[in-house]
């Protein structure tokens, strides 16, 4: 059976800095045998959550939104690369938006379905700092301890501003490709 790999880009720009190193992570898992699929939430109208809790109680989620749409591919999925660029020291609303909505694995019967999965995250941001992604590291990683699936890794990317600049940093995408390469699900 394949390995199942989920890209998700958190950044409104396709073929800007986030999209190309989720990709590059994602052809690096696909050069060993996995299946990557990669997912732009910006092609989408996820709502927020609303704090209903019918997820809580194992019922489908109130919202009637593309989200609905997404819960069977993460199910689906072996392992999860949260792509997003820091915006204002947090991710962008775009990928804010879709972890909130992974509320619906809080209940019993739903967390069993994200429980133990590996999760990458990839943040390319325009600062040279590295500090200025702490942020949005503390967030994921909190955020998946919480639904207790396994950081395996993450590449931050400080100093791209334009969108595509990413490419002429050969060796951060070269780090992208190894750790998608190395990914053991």
């Amino acid at each position: 059976m394949a390995r199942n790999i989920l890209g998700v880009v958190g950044s409104p720009r396709k073929n800007g800095n986030t999209h190309i190193l989720v990709e590059r992570i994602v052809a690096g898992a696909q050069a060993t045998g996995a299946v990557g699929d990669i997912i732009f939430l910006g092609d989408l109208v996820i709502q927020e959550c609303n704090g209903c809790h019918a997820c809580w109680e194992g019922k489908e989620c109130s919202k009637n939104d593309a989200m609905n749409t997404l819960y069977p591919r993460i199910i689906a999925s072996n392992g999860i690369i949260f792509g997003t660029p820091v915006y204002w020291y947090g991710p962008t609303a775009l990928m804010k938006a879709f972890v909130d909505r992974l509320v619906y694995f809080n209940c019993p019967e739903n967390r069993a379905l994200i429980r133990g999965k590996s999760a990458i995250i990839a943040v390319p941001f325009e600062d040279e700092d590295l500090a200025t992604a702490a942020l949005v590291e503390a967030f994921f990683e909190k955020s998946l301890q919480y639904l207790e699936m396994k950081l395996i890794g993450k590449i931050l990317v400080p100093g791209v501003t334009r969108r595509g600049e990413i490419v002429e940093k050969a060796a951060c995408l070269e780090e992208a490709y190894n750790l998608g390469s190395r990914w053991q699900l």
